[in-house]
């Protein structure tokens, strides 16, 4: 048989058998893992694998990386995913992606010798910008580090023509074309969002014909049920951004040959849509493509039975796997130790998985002589982890030239250079999902977020940053360090530059949270951040960078402090306060009006917090009061004095109290902040009461 009229560079027959595996697998769930309750959310990729696939077979880079969505499932078993693996997920049963912790179509690949496929989201769009990370990453280890095995790898991409009206989309495409990154934006438009049609998503339905003067992106589109044309067309796409010609955005049409969902009838399609998707079917081309050219009608049959049962026998199997150990359901919300106390390290993202190693540290300071402010601190230690770590980056908008708009990053640049440190548009979502894809690609990412409530727009890449190591049962994690300035200043505040909410990253779960109240605290915290296997937000208080209480030595460039140990500012047997940030100096202030023998705890970090030392003293003193500066409803306060009330009751002489900010943001005005703030003379009169109880 003739092979001359098929595409020479593609394995036809892998392709077709793929293809056929993905739709008995839609099939086999559409028609009875569905109506069984078996599986519960089924996404169909019926109409899309055809593409997919090909794409998927041109990603042999073992440094290649792709971002996907939820009907992305035929790209991962082009990339080696197994059958059974494939089905167990949807199924929520033992191993696979998750180990039956997320929706089975929400996916992850570690590379199989291809690409590998980073942690998807259940939301849209939120893929875009950590392929772009990756991309930034693939240059950073080529380019700077070096490292030839990067030479030709590349990121991708992949989209329904929906999400092409995220934030997610635009902000890499504009982090793309700016950097001129090696990534690939795959859009498969299929005309529909559920039932929101294209045109409701981007002018004229065309992404690609708007994106057409974009600077720096090559455009390509074609017909995606056209195994040639698709075949072609991705081929050109992914050559030119391997050949480092820039990113490139390709739109192939395809049907969607089902509803969005298993639960979506279609109703609001038109009969006569519906039947010429059916016509457009890539299956139907892909065998007329195929036969007579490639493989008779009879070898196109047997291929397809025989694939058909090989996916029945998976299905078999998956099912027969045991469902997951629900006493591990708690576990990899953190990195954790084995039994031995050896790191127990992913398989993907940060710096230990490929074993790198760091300068010895001690958690005793060795103190300069003079005292420095909280901002020079941080700076410093900045500075010294830039100098012994090649893989850790700073980055943020305005840290720069301007080296911040607090100056925590100033002269850093002019020192490393634009590849370390560097400013970025303005998106906190391509901040934080930036560092996301670098994380995974295994550099140490420290973004700047230049005030904690700019970090809003990103709360969706941050959430789902935490929950990386959970949600794919220890095989990916993404550690980074996210600096967030924020608090009252020391003469004014306001709604957007003075919020804390730090409670917010106390509920996006995964988050270490670091809150230091002074330089030396400062120095140990951040340097352990940047040497963690976990995410960490630090949280830089504006009263604090420059507030003379805060000032102290600097402790050294050996200097870090373990997580979760709070730190007793002066001992006392009256009382047992709690705090953090910059309400410690007024606790200590307020000990000293009020004359009473205050036992005062810095917390210093608040995931993990020191719950140990916090209900030993309160034991000790049999009286509680807890201040910060966080709104009073539902701020951490609340949880600490719900477990010192439970732990600690029958030693309690009074009520667990907490003193905090009204439920109204910051005001500008001085006076009006300081009326809402806690402050000396307030925190002093609890003290009294408490005593007096």
């Amino acid at each position: 048989m003739s092979e001359k009229t098929v595409h020479p560079d593609f394995d036809w027959h892998d392709i077709a058998r793929l293809v056929f595996a993905s739709r008995a697998m839609d099939d086999i769930e559409e028609n009875e893992l569905v109506p069984a309750k078996k599986v519960l959310y089924q996404f169909s990729a019926r109409g899309h694998e055809m593409s997919q696939i090909i794409l998927g077979s041109l990603l042999d880079n073992p440094h290649d990386a792709a971002g996907a969505y939820y009907r992305s499932r035929p790209l991962l078993l082009s990339l080696g995913l197994s059958f059974e693996d494939a089905l167990a997920a949807p199924m929520a049963r033992s191993g696979s992606y998750s180990d039956g912790r997320d929706i089975g179509v929400v996916c992850n690949l570690p590379s199989l010798g291809g690409a590998s496929v980073l942690p998807m989201s259940g939301d849209v769009g939120s893929q875009y910008t950590p392929a772009a990370g990756w991309a930034q990453a693939v240059e950073y280890r080529r380019i700077v580090l070096k490292e030839s095995a990067y030479d030709n790898a590349i990121a991708a991409v992949l989209g329904g023509e929906g999400s092409v009206a995220t934030n997610g989309f635009w902000a890499s495409l504009t982090m793309a074309t700016t950097l001129k990154l090696p990534l690939l934006f795959y859009i498969e438009d299929n005309g529909y969002a559920i039932s929101v049609t294209s045109d409701k998503q981007t002018p004229g339905g065309n992404i690609a014909a708007n994106l057409a003067s974009f600077g720096n992106l090559h455009i390509i589109e074609g017909d995606g049920t056209d195994p040639g044309e698709a075949a072609e067309k991705l081929k050109e796409a992914v050559t030119l951004v391997r050949d480092r010609k820039g990113p490139v955005l390709i739109r192939l049409t395809v049907p969607r040959l089902n509803g969005h969902s298993g639960q979506d009838t279609q109703a609001y399609k038109p009969e006569s849509l519906i039947a010429a998707e059916n016509e457009n079917d890539p299956l139907k081309k892909l065998e007329q493509y195929l036969v007579p050219a490639l493989m008779s009608a009879d070898e196109w049959q047997a291929l397809q039975e025989k694939t058909v049962a090989e996916v029945r026998e998976a299905v078999e199997n998956a099912a027969n796997r045991p469902a997951p150990d629900s006493d591990d359901v708690e576990r990899f919300l953190f990195s954790e130790n084995d039994d031995n106390g050896n790191l127990l390290v992913q398989n993907m993202g940060g710096l230990a998985v490929e074993g790198h190693s760091f300068p010895s540290t001690n958690e005793s300071p060795e103190p300069e002589p003079a005292r420095i402010n909280m901002l020079t601190a941080i700076r410093r230690t900045l500075d010294a982890e830039l100098e012994s770590n090649q893989k850790l980056l700073l980055f943020g908008e305005d840290i720069g030239p301007k080296g911040g708009v607090h100056a925590a990053t100033l002269g850093l640049q002019e020192k490393f250079g634009e590849e370390r440190v560097f400013d970025t548009s303005l998106s906190e979502e391509g901040i934080i999902g930036r560092s996301v894809g670098m994380a995974i690609a295994g550099l140490m990412p420290v973004a700047e977020i230049q005030f904690r409530k700019y970090a809003d727009p990103a709360t969706e890449q941050l959430d789902n940053c935490g929950t990386i190591r959970w949600r794919t049962n220890n095989r990916f994690a993404a550690p980074m360090v996210v600096r967030m300035p924020g608090g009252f200043a020391s003469k004014c505040g306001d709604p957007w530059h003075s919020e804390c909410n730090e409670v917010m990253w106390l509920h996006g779960m995964g988050w270490q949270l670091a809150f230091p109240s002074n330089a030396e605290d400062a120095v140990g915290l951040l340097r352990a951040a940047m040497r963690s296997n976990n995410p960490t937000i630090f949280f830089e208080h504006r009263a604090l960078l420059d507030g003379v209480w805060a000032r102290r030595p600097y402790p050294g460039d050996q200097y870090m402090l373990p997580f979760g140990k709070a730190k007793t500012i002066r001992e006392g047997s009256e009382l047992t306060v709690v705090s953090w940030g910059a309400m410690v100096e007024r606790c200590e202030l307020a000990a000293d009006e009020a004359d009473v023998d205050a036992e005062i705890l810095d917390l210093r970090t608040l995931s993990p917090w020191d719950k140990d030392a916090v209900l030993a003293s309160v034991n000790k003193n049999r009286r509680c009061l807890i201040v910060h500066e966080d709104n009073i409803t539902a701020g951490f306060g609340a949880e600490i004095a719900a477990r010192v009330a439970k732990e600690c009751f029958f030693n309690l002489d009074a009520p667990v109290e907490r003193l905090a900010t009204p439920d109204i943001p910051i005001p500008h005005n001085l006076g009006l902040m300081e009326a809402m703030l806690p402050d000396v003379d307030s925190i002093a009169d609890k003290m009294i009461e408490l005593v007096e109880f």
